[in-house]
């Protein structure tokens, strides 16, 4: 079987070569096929061994770090070949972590932060010798508990305390370690202030250096503490347009808002009488700071701009006007007469911003003036049946009343009979003013009647520089500079009719610069609505 060609073949394929030539490899060191000789190198390092605070800096609460250290002691335990845990060996996470563990990690991690901050101190210990002079923590007395970590020895080991209160853990208050413990002691109060924190911090048993800096610091960075008692960030109050500090004609530069309503009636029936609601609108001068009043029957657009027409008819053209952005004001600017006018005289309409009421001010102080005004002028009227016919009556007596106060304190000098009010300029007539004496001539008749009105017009507009434009140079609020939003900054959104922690949070995506270089104004994304 053995010479079967089954099995060898035929016999033109059995053939010797016999050869001494030896062939060489060509790029071995290329050749894919060719087995490459490794190398392996094993460096032996020793790591150090207080590494967790520096890796507590990776975490923000101090229940995941203490867990994220116990299961690694778990991981360490199932190694062992005497496994008492009877869990997988391995990185396998199961139901570890109890009461038991929770203790040892938070040992480890006290422990190595002691050895990393009080080496001196540790070492004295070991060696039985006194503390040094300029250790830090030599006026608490150190000892070292029962699991050989430092605690506070102090004067109250005759109390009836428990042990944790006596003798608290000592903990470094530059450490983050320090600024985890807090925080979360922080928490577990419902962010209360300073001393409520530091008592819980006591209490549970540790004993922070420095612990007032750390729960200030805590507190001062907490979101929740801000959104419940955080300052509203005020910038430097702005300068003065030049719309209220130029001289101009009344009424050139006009400051608009509506007040209101009032009860009126409008007309009898058999059971009483029908009653409406009626209005005022209120256009301040925004330099003489005189005011005009018009009541409207409606808080619409149309009863606005039959309004602004009574003005401009009676107080001549009006070059700028400025209000909140309230819907009657809207409708009026997109209104095509209203954008005639405005463009026909070149005048412009200027809005503040939403939630900016400080930024009208000089006309809401006159509204709330206005409003006093007709307290006491309805205080006699009261029982009586208010039409609107005398309703429009009592405005104009609380405007004669509002434009004849005095726009500077009085001055008790004897010699100063006149006082500086806006209806000196607007009405050229005034009780102590006296008269200029003219020629009794019928041909000098219209130039003196001139210049009776042009020297009363003067000596307003002098008494306006000298008395009242220095009286708006100084800031009585808003007088340091604040750090300006920047985009992407997140805010909390202040609504006074809606409680502090109902408010919403926003987002800023654009600031608008002042020419001072102060940003005041700013456009917010809020996340409910994406506007």
């Amino acid at each position: 079987m053995k010479s079967c060609p089954w099995l060898t073949g035929p016999d033109c394929t059995v053939f010797d070569i016999k050869t001494d030539d030896e062939f060489s490899l060509v790029e071995p060191d290329e050749d894919k096929e060719i087995r490459q000789e490794s190398q392996v190198v094993v460096r032996k390092n020793e790591l150090p061994g207080n590494q967790l605070p520096e890796k507590a800096k990776k975490f923000t609460c101090w229940e995941r770090f203490i867990k994220a250290v116990a299961f690694l002691i778990h991981v360490a335990q199932s190694f062992k070949k005497n496994n008492e845990t009877k869990c997988k060996v391995g990185w396998q996470y199961c139901h570890f972590y109890n009461w038991e563990i929770k203790q040892k990690a938070e040992f480890i991690v006290i422990r190595q932060l002691q050895d990393l901050f009080y080496q001196q101190e540790l070492r004295g210990f070991d060696r039985n010798e006194q503390l040094p002079n300029d250790s830090k923590i030599l006026s608490l007395a150190p000892t070292l508990n029962k699991d050989g970590l430092l605690c506070v020895g102090g004067r109250l080991r005759k109390a009836n305390l428990p042990i944790v209160v006596k003798h608290p853990v000592i903990i470094p208050g530059k450490s983050y370690i320090a600024k985890l413990l807090v925080r979360r002691f922080h928490n577990s109060i419902h962010h209360q202030g300073r001393q409520f924190t530091e008592g819980a911090v006591r209490e549970a048993g540790y004993w922070v250096t420095g612990l007032k800096a750390v729960v200030s610091s805590v507190i001062h960075h907490c979101v929740v503490c801000r959104k419940l008692r955080g300052k509203l960030s005020l910038q430097r109050l702005a300068d003065l347009p030049e719309d209220r500090i130029i001289c101009t004609p009344p009424f050139t530069n006009v400051g608009v808002d509506c007040f209101g309503p009032w009860e009126v009636v409008a007309r009898k029936t058999r059971g009483g009488v029908a009653q409406n609601k009626r209005w005022a609108v209120m256009f301040t001068c925004l330099t003489s700071r005189a005011v005009h009043i018009e009541v409207v029957e409606t808080m619409s657009s149309s009863s606005f701009i039959n309004a602004m027409r009574r003005l401009i008819a009676i107080r001549g053209k009006v070059k700028l006007f400025r209000s909140d952005q309230g819907s009657n004001f809207i409708g009026a600017i997109g209104d095509d007469k209203v954008q005639t006018y405005l463009l026909k005289n070149e005048a412009e309409w200027k809005l503040n911003p939403p939630h900016s009421s400080h930024m009208g001010g000089v006309w809401e102080k006159m509204i709330g003036v206005t409003r006093k005004v007709l307290d006491g002028i309805l205080y006699n009227y009261k029982g009586k049946s208010l039409s609107h016919e005398v309703l429009v009556t009592f405005m104009a007596e609380a405007m004669a009343i509002i434009n004849s106060r005095p726009l500077v304190p009085l001055t008790t000098d004897p010699d100063e009979v006149s006082y500086l009010s806006p209806a000196l300029l607007l009405t050229q007539k005034h009780g102590c003013i006296e008269e200029i004496a003219v020629d009794d001539n019928v041909s000098n008749m219209f130039q003196a009647q001139w210049k009776m009105v042009q020297v009363l017009a003067n000596q307003f507009w002098k008494q306006w520089r000298i008395h009242y434009l220095q009286t708006l140079q100084q800031r009585r609020l808003w007088k340091k500079e604040q750090r300006n939003f920047r985009v992407g900054d997140i805010v909390l959104l202040r609504e006074k009719n809606v409680k502090r922690n109902q408010w919403h949070l926003g987002i800023i995506t654009q600031t608008f610069t002042s020419d001072d270089g102060y940003v005041r104004k700013v456009n917010l994304q809020l996340p409910s609505t994406n506007s």
